[in-house]
């Protein structure tokens, strides 16, 4: 596992570390207290604790001992990154020039996905900026790669929670080459992105983000982002077609949004989004995490631990409801249990709109449609619909495709998914 780490990494791996410390004595010190209340002790005070929750604080010799814990840990999270700052200089050395491996890319996007609003807030080093890559790089008009050969029609893929650009290469497993079946290998590398550039004439750009920020933050970013772009390609944009799993689909819509509140000029070059596994109208799995936040609030000795599912990141709370505009989430406290109140977003009225939803059953029911779908999102959000016909998203028949047996992560991999993408980009 070290040898994916980067020597830079150990300045925020630090800090995450004195920041856990710290929540966990927090939670310890609260339910100590509550024990306390419980026989008639007299309480001590509720204080914030640096973005990890309230903490109570206990009196006495016990409350010294917690005050100590967190003054060493404290003492001891300065004087590392007091060190590290200084060692700084020589990490981008050493660290420059140095490729990212798959697997440290995909470790800190999944941590981004469930800490990327606190990595951000406390200013760690292992938060993920958002950026545009092309042949595996960030994008630098003052330094292009030397065998980039960028067109005018570019295809913008827009990956989802915890993920990554690189996840868009995957594996096939429904297509078994015979001259690998001794090596042990079920399936074929394929990539849709690639295919759908190489077939149609597209350049490939891929954005990574910060999964776990609010989702109309990422929009508001990549808004900014494909102004840069559109401003600095070396040759002329006419078009921009987008390709959104999962959440990428609300941050593309998210950024439309905010595009056209700007009076940006880059929307007008969408012509088409196709969304896969998109929560339009959010997931069952974040409703029943905030079912969790009631319940552990609801007495004083599981209250404590409520902060440990209060860790999950604003990107992961706003799939409740699939959030995509700053209103939906901001005056509102993320944790508490409310009904669905966001303002109806239509989809782009001058952007053909394309849709593909999943799910693992066989057949469509109530309970593969509201409940199973593809493991993650609800095949009626996926596909747009709503009880509120003001909240409903008018995607044509001939715009949807169902695909039975299929889970959510096996959407990028699908062959008839590729079929299809092919067929609506290039009518």
């Amino acid at each position: 596992m070290l040898r994916h780490l980067k020597a830079s990494d150990a300045r925020g791996l630090t800090r995450l570390a004195a920041q856990a410390t710290r929540g966990v004595t927090g939670i310890s010190e609260g339910v100590h207290q509550a024990v306390w209340q419980t026989l008639g002790a007299p309480g001590g005070k509720a204080v914030g604790e640096s973005g990890w929750g309230t903490d109570a604080r206990i009196g006495g010799i016990t409350g010294l001992v917690y005050q100590s814990i967190r003054g060493i840990t404290n003492w001891v999270e300065k004087g590392l990154d007091a060190s590290f700052l200084k060692l700084q200089p020589l990490f981008d050395a050493v660290d420059q020039g140095s490729l990212e491996s798959p697997e440290r890319v995909a470790v800190l996007a999944a941590l981004n996905g469930v800490l990327g609003d606190h990595l951000a807030a406390s200013g760690n080093p292992l938060a993920t900026p958002t950026q545009c890559r092309v042949h595996g790089e960030a994008l630098d008009f003052s330094a292009l790669p030397a065998n980039f050969k960028p067109g005018g029609k570019l295809l913008l893929a827009i990956h989802g929670l915890c993920m990554n650009e690189l996840q868009w290469n995957t594996v096939d497993h429904t297509t078994k080459p015979g001259n690998r079946a001794g090596m042990g290998i079920t399936g074929v590398p394929t990539n849709q992105v690639e295919a759908l550039a190489q077939a149609l004439g597209y350049t490939p750009v891929y954005l990574r983000y910060n999964s776990g920020l609010h989702t109309s933050e990422n929009g508001h970013e990549l808004a900014r982002l494909l102004t840069q772009l559109v401003q600095g390609w070396p040759v002329p944009v006419q078009e921009i077609n987008v390709l959104a799993h999962s959440m990428g689909g609300l941050v593309i819509r998210s950024a439309l949004h905010s595009a056209s509140e700007m009076h940006l000029a880059w929307p007008a070059l969408v012509k088409k989004i196709v969304f896969l596994g998109t929560p339009h109208h959010g997931a069952p799995l974040e409703r029943a995490g905030n079912w969790v936040d009631v319940i552990l609030g609801s007495t004083p000795y599981s209250q404590p631990f409520a902060k440990l599912g209060q860790l999950r990141s604003a990107g992961i709370t706003d799939l409740r409801y699939g959030h995509v505009c700053d209103g939906d989430w901001q005056g509102h406290d993320r944790f508490r249990k409310k009904p669905d109140s966001r303002t109806p977003l239509p989809l782009p009225a001058h952007v053909a709109c394309f849709t593909i939803a999943a799910t693992t059953a066989a057949k469509r029911s109530v309970l593969a449609d509201r409940l199973i779908g593809d493991g993650l999102v609800p095949l009626a959000s996926a596909l747009g619909q709503h009880e509120d016909p003001a909240r409903c998203l008018n995607f044509p028949k001939s715009s949807q495709l169902i695909l039975y047996r299929t889970n959510h992560l096996q959407l990028l991999s699908s062959p008839e998914v590729t079929r299809q993408l092919l067929l609506w980009l290039s009518g």
